[in-house]
């Protein structure tokens, strides 16, 4: 029987919006007695299989891709709530490991040094510029990333060390594994624009930037990227850069 929005079959109702999909599933009791109960759509969300490749198909690593939720898509995305856990910028061989990192707008990352040797970390990144003075071991506070953006960071005492940690307010990113591949996952339905940035990728944002449309029937959405420019032989921006705009 149905009776304003509701299924009603024995003992059990479920309500549902009017012209919602349902899905319904047959039950037989015990005692012989069969129904129909109708369950409320379960919201449906995909993962995003991602891949950056150079101009020769050979995966590009530590590109950072973005779901960037259109103004209708917002709401949905706003409901996965960042965890805010601390990320780690560690220091080994004269080295930022991992040279690439991605946080949401809000995480607190850690720079320990684990290397053999004393380090002064720095930025002068307009999206958050602070200095870390002289160290070995865990000695300072984990630092708080409120805006998004590209943080470039630099050693004062070993210019060739370079890290980068892109800030960005959408819960919906990662970064290419060393096959230039990676997965967004539970993107809900919507409109986003997928933007990409790599240290060594030359292509501009216009040409990385992609429009998507994620389906409620959609399960698993690939992505490709082809670059057309030659990946960089060394990473850039550099840490005494202030003038790059990402």
């Amino acid at each position: 029987m149905r009776e304003n929005g509701r299924f009603i079959k024995g003992l059990f109702a479920t309500r549902v919006a009017p012209g919602a999909a349902l899905r319904v599933i047959f039950v037989t009791l015990a005692c012989g007695t069969a129904l129909w109960i109708a369950h409320a759509p379960v919201a449906v969300a995909a993962n995003l299989e991602l891949r950056v490749v150079d101009k020769s198909g050979n995966g590009v690593p530590d590109v950072v891709i973005v779901a960037n939720a259109a103004a209708t898509t917002a709401r949905a995305s706003a409901a996965k709530m960042p965890s805010f856990k601390t990320a780690v910028m560690d220091q080994q061989a004269r080295k930022f490991v991992p040279q690439v990192l991605v946080v949401q707008t809000g995480a607190e990352v850690s720079f320990p040094n684990n290397d053999t040797v004393s380090h002064q970390v720095y930025s002068f990144s307009p999206a958050r510029s602070f200095q870390l003075p002289l160290y070995k071991g865990e000695v300072h506070t984990p630092v708080a990333f409120d805006k998004p953006g590209l943080v470039v960071l630099g050693c004062n005492i070993h210019d060739e060390m370079v890290g980068y940690i892109y800030v960005t307010a959408s819960p919906y990113f990662a970064k290419t594994d060393p096959d230039g591949r990676a997965q967004i996952r539970n993107v809900p339905a919507g409109s986003y624009q997928l933007d990409a940035w790599g240290p060594r990728v030359a292509d501009t944002h216009d040409v990385l930037a992609r429009e998507l449309t994620v389906t409620d029937a959609a399960t698993a959405v690939p992505v490709e990227w082809r670059l057309q420019k030659p990946v960089r032989a060394h990473v850039s921006p550099g840490p005494r850069d202030v003038d790059w705009d990402y």
